[in-house]
């Protein structure tokens, strides 16, 4: 987690390739017992089927109201192997990296608890996995996959 002196190590949340979500929003991490900083990265599995799909990442927590980790990305026929990031601005598009390597998040982003969503606007198909990296940031706050 760029910049940061914890004494902690970030622990590692893995979500296996699924589907995209279709013309709407599903949970793929839920947070609980306590607010985390969190780096999100995903990578494509299956190729993402051509036509406009633009993906995003959201907190949606137990109390208040949802908050957009990213602006949306549009996924059309991204390739197995690319690679999304946030940028730790939460204004900031979501960021695809087909080279094969990326820059991580410049910082981390404090999400409450609930669950984190992916948001597809389209209906295409294609699969993502998924990698969480988490430093709790109060006594019993966890993070785990959906």
């Amino acid at each position: 987690m760029n910049g940061l002196n914890y004494t902690t190590a970030p622990r590692r949340v893995e979500r296996a390739a699924a589907n995209l979500p279709q013309g709407g929003a599903s949970p793929i991490f839920q947070v609980s017992g306590g607010k985390c900083m969190v780096e999100i990265i995903g990578e494509v599995d299956t190729i993402i089927q051509s036509g406009e799909n633009n993906m995003k990442l959201t907190a949606n927590p137990s109390v208040g109201a949802d908050v957009d980790l990213c602006a949306q990305l549009d996924i059309d026929t991204d390739a197995v192997g690319t690679i999304y990031h946030l940028t730790g601005t939460l204004t900031d598009a979501l960021v695809a990296a087909t080279s094969g390597a990326s820059e991580s998040q410049v910082s981390g982003i404090i999400v409450a608890p609930g669950t984190i969503d992916l948001y597809c606007s389209g209906s295409k198909t294609g699969k993502v996995k998924w990698s969480l990296f988490y430093i709790p940031l109060e006594a019993g706050a966890v993070i785990t996959t959906v």
